[in-house]
């Protein structure tokens, strides 16, 4: 069932972070809702996906947790700026 897409309040400055380390940052996947994450992002030759959370939705959702559980590529969960360049600093 599509259920509607929830940008977290801290998206932007996630983006606006992980475009200022050099990376090359998509945000429209957030809109797809239906458990997809909300940023694909690539960076020195790697690709990952990140779904950003903020402090009022610290959990996943059942859709979001069932996407995980399925996705064999790189994933992560950030919570802020920090973790999403963390994220980067791993691939």
């Amino acid at each position: 069932m599509r259920r509607a897409a929830h940008i977290d309040a801290n998206q932007s400055a996630v983006v606006d972070a992980l475009r200022a380390a050099g990376a090359s940052v998509e945000p429209k996947l957030a809109r797809l809702g239906d458990g997809i994450p909300d940023i694909l992002v690539g960076i020195r030759g790697h690709t990952t996906i990140l779904t950003v959370k903020d402090g009022s939705r610290r959990k996943l959702t059942p859709d979001e947790k069932e996407w995980h559980d399925a996705w064999r590529g790189s994933k992560f969960v950030v919570y802020s700026v920090d973790d999403a360049l963390k994220a980067l600093d791993s691939l």
